[in-house]
């Protein structure tokens, strides 16, 4: 499924129903009083959070939205049918903002939340309304009110236990393959992966919920390459798997670059907890592995550990280790 995270839409709730200004008509009785019926409400149109979706691309070829209109009263004093809400389903961590896309109106953090985006009018009053002692047989009734119309955009920032983030080609989309379900795009060069993947883990009848966010460049926090896009996915995931290439140059470099956008971006995300993983270690002698773990561990205030995607045994000592870091 293709992952869309930001949408523009017009959403329109359904107009009242106009009143009635109907007067009975019945044998032998020549001059029936009122009895129009009131004008059925518009339906509204409701945003509902949903636990089961995770990206907003429905919303990409459908961009206008209308709620149902109510009906018109009838004689007998009849009521006329409400219009049924329309309800757009959401995934959790959806965001509404106003048709500035600045102004924050609703943030969906869990599932079966509901937000009127837009309120169906009020129903028309029939004749019989203005019935009173010095007017037996009014004329008078009003039409239905018209519905709330808007143009929203939706944003959402990934609800995810753990955020895998990284250099570009550092073996992100390699490692959610490895523990997930998921199938992201993986090839040897950078910029595989254009939009935020995600993948479910389960270890030990525990599941774990992974985003792995496209790789971060000097700059990401300014918007430079894919940048700004995607750091706010991070915001919301409970911990950070930091992934680095063990074959570069310079880890030290390496790790601080991304830490520094991040940092900028907003510096609580370095409150959450993260893990630190030297991946590709396939690639290097093992001795040299130790070696470079022990040297590049040094000061660091967090754990950091080995992985190659290409070992069970390192997937399932990771897949334990993200379970207890998420928990």
């Amino acid at each position: 499924m293709k992952f869309l995270d930001q949408v523009k839409i017009y959403v329109k709730a359904g107009n009242g129903g106009d009143g009635s200004p109907s007067f009975r008509r019945e044998k032998f009785i020549e001059y029936g009083g009122p009895d129009g019926g009131d004008g059925g409400k518009g339906g509204s149109v409701v945003l509902k959070s949903e636990q089961n979706l995770n990206t907003l691309i429905d919303y990409r070829y459908q961009q206008h939205h209308k709620a149902q209109r109510g009906e018109n009263g009838s004689g007998q004093n009849r009521t006329g049918k409400g219009g049924e809400d329309l309800i757009l389903k959401v995934p959790i961590g959806t965001q509404v903002f106003e048709e500035d896309n600045k102004t924050l109106i609703y943030d969906f953090n869990k599932e079966g939340e509901e937000f009127v985006a837009a309120a169906g009018g009020k129903g028309g009053l029939g004749n019989t309304r203005f019935k009173s002692s010095t007017n037996r047989a009014p004329k008078k009734f009003t039409k239905g009110s018209k519905g709330e119309e808007f143009v929203i955009w939706l944003q959402l920032k990934t609800i995810a236990d753990i955020g895998i983030i990284g250099l570009p080609n550092a073996g992100k989309s390699s490692l959610l393959a490895a523990v997930t379900n998921a199938s992201p795009k993986i090839a040897n060069y950078k910029f595989t992966t254009l939009n935020p993947n995600l993948g479910v883990a389960s270890y030990d009848d525990k599941e774990i919920t992974l985003a792995d966010i496209p790789g971060l460049v000097e700059g990401a926090h300014e918007g430079v390459g894919l940048g700004i896009q995607f750091l706010k996915h991070i915001e919301r995931c409970k911990c950070l798997l930091h992934l680095i290439d063990i074959t570069n140059v310079d880890l030290n470099n390496s790790y601080n670059q991304v830490k520094k956008e991040l940092k900028s971006y907003s510096p609580d995300l370095l409150k959450k907890k993260e893990l630190v993983v030297l991946n590709k270690i396939d690639l290097v002698d093992e001795e040299m592995v130790k070696e470079i773990l022990e040297d590049f561990s040094k000061d660091k205030n967090v754990e950091v550990v080995t992985l190659t995607t290409f070992d069970r045994d390192s997937i399932s000592k990771i897949k334990s280790k993200l379970i207890s870091y998420a928990a």
